[in-house]
């Protein structure tokens, strides 16, 4: 049996595609609505599942053209994000057989599509394997910089997580290492290319060179919503990261910042003289960004695509404290108290601080004088407004 699947996030089509193949089906996947007719007619397929919103060529656009055009009974399964009720009662008037909101599980889909074409040829083998595989309604890029991590990458706990969720896709940023985590890398990406790549700097450029450079490269993806980055040691766990994701996707937020604050019911582990260092830089912070943020040095943020090229396009003044810079940029954009509206502190359920960080306490006093270097560039010096004024809008506050 033929199943056609059509999405503009590739992200989401492929585990779909994966686990119907695996159980039997003969599966064409499209990311491109526009040649959608021309499959359909080619492939006949027994079964269309079809994404409503996408860019160009609507899903019921492609619905009509089955049901009314063709003529054709073939069974229609949507699969969308969108929970517009009034669109969905249209979907079912125009002939649809099923309608499934994401985010939803990917044994449901599969379950569905039995019930409405019957199980294919041979299948029966594979049925026994359960995929926790979550399709979600959004598709999310995730930096992770790396140097030197021959000995500390997790690349289980990074693989077994993209696998179980959909819309992931992650960038290791290889930072000029000396070491074999090139290699490494570059292993872990093979065969998982469409969800992992490798973005390699021949030369150490520093963590703040490293993030700017991959979320850049991310931000030439088209299919991903929205842009983050995360520390490879894992200090912050994958599935708070994903808490993170969940914040943004829900709000009018820009920017979620994960915020190791103690508190009840979280694991925060730190060094006793690295805390002391921390709470004195911390109040230095704030004073230059006159903004009330608790934590903005943790390594686990995530932002909409818009803000890319406004927080990442200039090069930063400091190897380390880019994510106060980051701040600073939203401010000058935005205006203080727009960018405060726009920037979410989430309160990490997990931070461990790993061994073998990367980060010596001499070097964090060396902190200390580099948010003067800060304040001097985006408080006091005359700055350059056209390096941060970045597609502005009619509501842009300046």
């Amino acid at each position: 049996m033929k199943i056609l699947t059509i999405d503009d996030q590739q992200l989401v089509l492929l585990p779909l595609e994966k686990k119907l193949t695996e159980l039997g089906y003969e599966v064409t996947t499209l990311v491109d609505a526009n040649r959608a007719k021309e499959v359909y007619s080619s492939f006949l397929p027994d079964l269309v599942i079809v994404d409503i919103n996408m860019p160009q060529v609507s899903g019921l656009e492609i619905i009509k053209y089955i049901k009314y055009e063709k003529k054709h009974n073939t069974p229609i399964m949507v699969l969308s994000g969108n929970t517009d009720d009034h669109l969905i009662v249209k979907a079912f008037e125009m002939g649809i057989e099923d309608y499934m909101k994401k985010p939803l599980s990917l044994e449901e889909v599969c379950a569905r599509v039995k019930r409405l074409i019957g199980a294919s040829y041979g299948s029966e083998s594979t049925t026994k394997t359960f995929s926790k595989t979550i399709i979600e309604k959004r598709c999310v890029g995730v930096v992770i910089p790396c140097y030197n991590e021959e000995e500390r990458l997790m690349s289980k706990e990074f693989l077994d997580f993209v696998e179980s969720h959909s819309g992931y896709h992650l960038c290791f940023v290889n930072d000029g290492s000396k070491d074999n985590t090139l290699q490494i890398l570059e292993k872990l990406r093979r065969g998982r290319e469409h969800y992992i790549n490798v973005y390699d700097c021949p030369k150490n450029g520093g963590k703040a060179e490293a993030v700017r450079l991959g979320m850049l490269h991310m931000a030439k993806f088209e299919d991903l919503d929205y842009i983050g980055f995360l520390d490879a040691d894992l200090s912050t766990d994958l599935q708070d990261f994903d808490a993170l994701v969940n914040t943004i996707e829900s709000s009018d937020f820009k920017i979620v910042s994960g915020s190791r604050i103690s508190r009840m019911g979280a694991d925060i582990t730190k060094e006793s003289a690295r805390k002391i260092i921390s709470l004195t830089i911390n109040f230095i912070i704030r004073t230059i960004l006159k903004m009330n943020f608790k934590d903005t040095q943790c390594g686990a943020k995530i932002m909409n695509k818009e803000i890319i090229e406004i927080a990442f396009q200039q090069k930063f003044v400091t190897k380390w404290l880019f994510d106060v810079e980051v701040f600073m940029r939203m401010k000058q954009h935005f205006g203080a108290k727009k960018a405060q509206k726009y920037i979410c502190e989430q309160p990490l359920k997990r931070w461990i601080h790993a061994d073998g960080s990367k980060l010596s306490m001499k070097d964090s006093i060396k902190i200390i004088f580099q948010l003067g270097e800060i304040a001097w560039k985006y408080n006091f010096k005359k700055k350059d407004k056209s390096a941060y004024l970045i597609k502005s809008t009619p509501e842009v506050s300046l």
